[in-house]
């Protein structure tokens, strides 16, 4: 049976002036799978996930979601596939001055037409999901880097999207912190069957929670590597292989 793919890159150029970060990148995403970019400084990691997402639109080139050609994509229709997205910022994206609670709620009263009876529902279970039940009226500063990752990503989850985004999720936590968010990732992964993109530079953190891999390099300006996790680890290119096992050159 053929794996349906739910994102398609195709051809993507990406330049900034005169100077180019990725030229024709290819690859495909498939619904439900975890999929994890990766790469040296500089590589354009962060760069790719913008593009993805819709931050930024290509030099040249075309993102496909779900069959819809989002770099072209307008109005209502481009409002329509941004709705499929949920994202997790590095430094958790929250507001330092509202509640974990009111954090969600923002979204829900932007983007819905729920009462607050039903948003009082709704941001309970989304903090049941992440395992953050009863921090509700904790603002930021009270709580822990680890819980402030938890919290975005309850607030990512808010509308129930198709694709969780993730960027460097374990950036600033501790090792026990940090394996522990793995765990909550893999566990909504199987749970809400989600597909998720993840940039990380975390070795530990790739090989856990990564069912497919693409690599970036920043003197190709491009992929060089697209595979599983044991496939990377067995590369004949040496600079992947030497990534994947902790050589340096």
């Amino acid at each position: 049976m053929l794996k349906k793919p739910i994102i398609e890159v195709k051809d993507l150029t990406v330049r900034y002036g005169d100077r180019t970060i990725l030229e024709n990148v290819n690859f495909e995403i498939y619904k439900g799978e975890i999929f994890v970019i990766v790469g040296g400084s500089g590589c354009g990691k962060s760069t790719l996930l913008r593009q993805i997402i819709g931050l930024e639109k290509p030099y040249q080139g075309q993102i496909i979601i779900g069959g819809e050609d989002f770099t072209e994509s307008e109005g209502n229709a481009r409002l329509e596939i941004l709705r499929k997205f949920g994202i997790l910022f590095q430094f958790s994206g929250l507001l330092a001055s509202m509640t974990v609670a009111e954090n969600i709620a923002l979204v829900l009263k932007r983007y819905t037409q729920l009462d607050n009876r039903q948003i009082t529902r709704m941001i309970d279970m989304k903090l049941s999901l992440v395992g953050l039940k009863g921090y509700e009226d904790f603002i930021p500063a009270e709580i822990s880097g680890g819980m402030k990752k938890r919290a975005g990503i309850a607030r990512a989850l808010t509308l129930d999207p198709e694709i969780l985004c993730f960027d460097e999720p374990s950036s600033g936590l501790d090792p026990i912190s940090a394996a522990s968010l793995d765990n909550l990732i893999i566990n909504l992964n199987t749970a809400l069957k989600s597909t998720m993109i993840v940039v990380s530079h975390d070795l530990a953190s790739i090989m856990k929670i990564s069912q497919r891999i693409v690599m970036l390099d920043k003197n190709a300006k491009g992929l060089i590597a697209v595979g599983t996790p044991e496939e990377m680890l067995n590369h004949k290119n040496k600079d992947v292989y030497n990534f994947f096992n902790r050589i340096s050159s």
